[in-house]
């Protein structure tokens, strides 16, 4: 099974979190609990004639806080948000 998004609808793969910080300070309690806003873009939409769609799959994105729906297929968990959550692509 996979998950194929409609109109302007962008599938994610949420980061995880991380427990030690690049240095090596290990984070406890809700620090390392709280989720990443970065993620992976896994699908992509065909946009509308209104949203030209600006992501693609594999790009690695960083999304509204409180954006999107949890979905939960198989044993995988996906964030489905509009493209107009994605506040921005991370390039290295």
């Amino acid at each position: 099974m996979k998950l194929v998004p409609l109109g302007d609808k962008v599938v994610l793969k949420q980061k995880e979190a991380e427990v030690t910080t690049k240095s090596g300070i290990i984070l406890a309690g809700s620090a390392a609990k709280e989720k990443p806003q970065e993620a992976e873009v896994i699908a992509v939409g065909p946009g509308t004639s209104e949203v030209t769609m600006m992501v693609k799959p594999g790009d690695v994105v960083i999304y509204s806080k409180y954006a999107g729906t949890e979905v939960k297929l198989g044993e995988e968990e996906f964030i489905v948000v509009k493209q107009a959550d994605i506040v921005a692509v991370v390039e290295e």
